[in-house]
């Protein structure tokens, strides 16, 4: 993508050219746009654009002006359909991978969780640190980098709640618990935004509630995981806290900043948070077995890179809520792999509390009819 420096006038009639939408913003002393003498200023790299202008109109030394979203060409209905389908599969191999890494150290706990946890998401950081040279190439409003770097620090909790869930439950109580999220997306949203959830979503979550019940009870006595009912209760917060990651990222790029540019400060600061944790543990990061390292690079490229990456990218086109019912095939995945694989066959009581979890939260989601900002 080109970045060039142009007076507004001409970068908006370059947009209209190209016939990419477009918002018009104005100021104090121009309320109806651009031109009329505001000597606006602007760089473009084919995402977000935002103005940075020294204006003799209003007499303003410095001025900037509201995000300005150009938006690429919209992607198909079946491209956006088979993003969410790779990055479904490629999270479902999660649960797979964190379980093998734990069998071939030899170990689990708090302390290995969080290893496994921050080398994930340190990977994956790793992974996208060629980007950062163009990451100053568009102004960001610090508002929206905030949002971005709470997300990440939600992400951070997600993971290490999460992944040392699967120490102490099985594979298929732990998945079916921490894509509970839809339902804590509507609450938070309802509570937070106001944004009140229709009367089917209501439904929904009460039907989800209760097979989280279900499950819990179920996994008690299943003879899976040392401990289940933390384990449940680990993944439980491990749902909340991916629901407030989702949430956080989408006000980042309300508030102008790309999906390039989030990920990679979302990634990097959940890293950043995860990284001291396992020393608190007395627990390091080498002397493990060579196998361990593979599961971690693979857990940082497909579950991370392209799993986590699908689902932010999908939310610029789709509601959140959408992504996030389409998640619900994880657990579905995870438990065949889980069957497959290590031959964890779960008890009756979780099955059936995992079927009620997948149809409540789909009845939530579906009773969530409100547009993503991408959408609108």
């Amino acid at each position: 993508m080109p970045v060039f420096y142009t007076q507004c006038q001409y970068i908006v009639t370059a947009v209209l050219a190209a016939g990419v939408s477009y918002q018009r913003f104005g100021h104090s002393a121009n309320p109806n746009g651009f031109g009329m003498g505001c000597l606006g200023w602007g760089v473009w790299d084919g995402g977000d654009l935002e103005w940075e202008d020294c204006c003799p109109c209003c007499g303003c030394i410095y001025h900037r002006m509201t995000s300005m979203a150009i938006a690429p060409p919209r992607p198909s209905s079946l491209k956006v359909s088979l993003v969410l389908a790779v990055g479904t599969l490629s999270a479902s191999t999660a649960a797979i991978f964190i379980r093998l890494a734990f069998q071939a150290a030899d170990a689990q706990g708090v302390g290995f969780s969080l290893v496994l946890a921050a080398s994930r998401l340190t990977l994956a950081a790793l992974f996208l640190t060629p980007t950062w040279r163009n990451f100053g190439n568009v102004p960001i409003q610090r508002h929206a980098l905030y949002f971005s770097v709470a997300s990440g620090v939600f992400l951070a909790i997600h993971f290490a709640t999460w992944i040392t869930s699967l120490s102490y439950t099985s594979i298929a109580a732990s998945t079916a618990l921490v894509t509970t999220n839809p339902v804590w997306v509507a609450l938070i949203s309802w509570l937070w935004f106001r944004e009140k959830p229709s009367r089917m979503t209501g439904v929904g979550m009460a039907i989800a509630l209760t097979g989280s019940l279900l499950v819990g009870f179920g996994d008690t006595d299943s003879g899976v995981g040392s401990n289940p009912p933390l384990g449940d209760a680990l993944a439980l917060v491990g749902s909340w806290a991916v629901s407030l990651y989702l949430l956080l990222g989408r006000e980042a790029q309300r508030r102008g900043l790309g999906i390039r540019n989030h990920i990679l400060v979302v990634y990097s600061t959940a890293a950043v948070v995860l990284l001291p944790l396992p020393l608190l543990f007395q627990t390091g990061y080498i002397g493990y077995p060579r196998q361990v390292y593979l599961w971690i690079g693979l857990m940082a490229l497909f579950p991370q890179l392209v799993g986590h990456t699908s689902f932010n990218w999908a939310i610029r086109w789709i509601s959140p809520t959408l992504v996030t019912l389409t998640i619900l095939a994880e657990p579905v995945g995870s438990s065949i792999l889980g069957l497959l694989i290590f031959g964890e066959i779960p008890g009756a009581l979780v099955l059936i509390g995992a079927a009620v979890i997948l149809v409540g939260v789909a009845i939530a989601a579906i009773g969530s009819k409100k547009p993503s900002p991408a959408q609108t």
